[in-house]
C-alpha cells in the first residue's frame, strides 16, 4: 500500500536529488533536500484538510484533483510562481528572469539581492498572518499550552492579527529597512519594505476571502445535496453514495485549489528564506508537493486521518519562525541551513510530542481495561 501510493514520490525524489547533485553539486543536493522537507512539513496539515474534503467527492472528481491539481501545484505554483515573484520584484520580464538565472547567474543574483528586501517584507507579512491567525484561534488541542491558551483568549479581539502584523512591519521598516543589504552595499529601502509588506497583507486577506467564499458555496451545495437525499428517502428512491458530483464537486474542486495555492504560496515564500536559486527552489518544492499529494491519497484510501495532533502546531510555529527570519534578512544575512533546520526541529519536536501523547493515552486506556478485567474476574 505504501509503495503503491508513494512510489512516484520516491522516484521523483531520487531523480531530483541526483540531478541536483550532478548539475550543481552537493550544496544544491542539501538545499533541495531541506526544501523538500520544508514543503512536506508546512503542507502536512494541507494534506489532512485535502483528504477530509476529497473523500466527499466521487471517483471522477478525485481523479481530476489528483491529476490536474498536481500539474497546477508542481508546475504552476512551484516552478512558475517563484519566477513571477523574482520578475515583479526585480522589475524584469519572466522570460528575462529565467534567462538571467541560466546565462548570467551573477547578474541574476545581483537582481535578487536588490529585490530581497521587497520579497522578504512581502513574504514575511504573508507568513506572519498565517501564524498569527493560527495562534490567536482557540483550539481543541494545545501544544505549548502556557502560551497558546492566553493568546487564544486575546484572539477574541477583532483584527488583532492584522494589527500585530502591521506593527511588526513598521518595526522592520524602522530598524531593518534603513540599511537594507543590496548588491551595492546598504541602502534605505523603507518605502519599498512598507509597500511590499502591505501588499503581502492584502494578498493574504484576498486568498483568505476567496477560501471563505468557496467554503460558503460548498456548505450551500452540501446542504442542498442533503435535502435531496432526505427527499429521496421519504419517497423511497435509492440514495447514491458515490460521493458529491456536479456543482457540489466543482465547488469542492475550486475550494481545494484555492487552499492548495495558499499553502503552496507560503511554501514558496518560505523557500526564499533559504535560497534565491529558482531552480533549486522549484525542484525542492516540487518533490515536497509530490509527497503532499501522495499523503492525501493515502489518507483518503485508508479512510482515516493522522493521530499526530501537534504536527499542525509545529508547522505553524515553523511558519512563524520563517516569517521572523524573512523580516530580519531585510538587513542581516542568515545562513540558509540554520533557517531550514529550525523548521525541521520544530516539526520534529511537535511529532515527538504527538507520539508521547498517543502513548500516554494508550497506556491510560490499557490501564482502565486492565482494571475492568480484574474486577470482572474477581481480582
Amino acid at each position: 500500500m505504501v509503495l503503491k501510493t508513494f512510489g512516484w514520490s520516491f522516484a521523483v525524489t531520487a531523480a531530483g536529488l541526483a540531478f541536483a547533485a550532478w548539475q550543481w553539486g552537493w550544496e544544491a543536493f542539501g538545499i533541495v533536500l531541506i526544501l523538500s522537507i520544508l514543503e512536506i512539513s508546512l503542507s502536512f496539515d494541507n494534506a489532512v484538510v485535502n483528504a477530509g474534503i476529497l473523500k466527499k467527492m466521487n471517483a471522477f472528481w478525485q481523479k481530476i484533483f489528483l491529476t490536474i491539481g498536481i500539474l497546477i501545484a508542481v508546475f504552476g505554483m512551484r516552478l512558475v510562481f517563484p519566477v513571477v515573484i523574482v520578475a515583479i520584484s526585480a522589475k524584469v520580464g519572466p522570460i528575462e528572469a529565467v534567462q538571467l538565472a541560466m546565462d548570467d547567474p551573477d547578474r541574476y543574483e545581483a537582481l535578487v539581492t536588490d529585490a530581497h528586501p521587497a520579497i522578504a517584507a512581502f513574504g514575511g507579512m504573508f507568513l506572519l498572518m498565517i501564524f498569527l491567525d493560527f495562534i490567536f484561534e482557540k483550539r481543541e488541542h494545545t501544544w505549548l499550552s502556557w502560551i497558546e491558551k492566553p493568546l487564544a483568549k486575546l484572539g477574541k479581539v477583532d483584527m488583532l492579527s492584522a494589527c500585530v502584523a502591521l506593527i511588526a512591519l513598521l518595526l522592520s521598516a524602522m530598524y531593518f529597512a534603513v540599511e537594507a543589504h543590496t548588491s551595492s552595499g546598504h541602502a534605505d529601502k523603507t518605502a519599498t519594505v512598507l509597500l511590499a509588506g502591505v501588499a503581502g497583507l492584502i494578498t493574504y486577506l484576498v486568498v483568505g476571502g476567496l477560501s471563505g467564499y468557496f467554503e460558503d458555496k460548498l456548505e450551500e451545495e452540501e446542504e442542498r445535496e442533503h435535502e435531496e437525499e432526505e427527499e429521496a428517502k421519504r419517497e423511497g428512491k435509492p440514495v447514491s453514495a458515490v460521493g458529491l458530483a456536479g456543482k457540489a464537486a466543482f465547488f469542492l474542486f475550486l475550494y481545494l485549489e484555492v487552499l492548495d495555492a495558499s499553502f503552496s504560496f507560503d511554501g514558496v515564500i518560505g523557500a526564499f528564506a533559504i535560497t534565491n536559486h529558482i531552480f533549486w527552489m522549484a525542484l525542492g518544492l516540487g518533490i515536497g508537493a509530490m509527497y503532499v499529494r501522495s499523503l492525501t491519497v493515502y489518507l483518503v484510501r485508508e479512510g482515516t486521518l493522522d493521530d499526530y495532533v501537534y504536527l499542525e502546531h509545529g508547522a505553524h510555529y515553523a511558519i512563524g519562525a520563517l516569517a521572523g527570519i524573512l523580516l530580519v534578512t531585510i538587513r542581516y544575512e542568515i545562513n540558509e541551513f540554520i533557517t531550514g533546520f529550525l523548521g525541521v526541529i520544530l516539526i520534529g519536536a511537535s511529532f515527538w510530542s504527538s507520539v508521547v501523547r498517543n502513548k500516554r493515552i494508550a497506556a491510560a486506556e490499557g490501564g482502565t481495561s486492565g482494571d475492568k478485567a480484574g474486577i470482572s474476574s474477581g481480582v
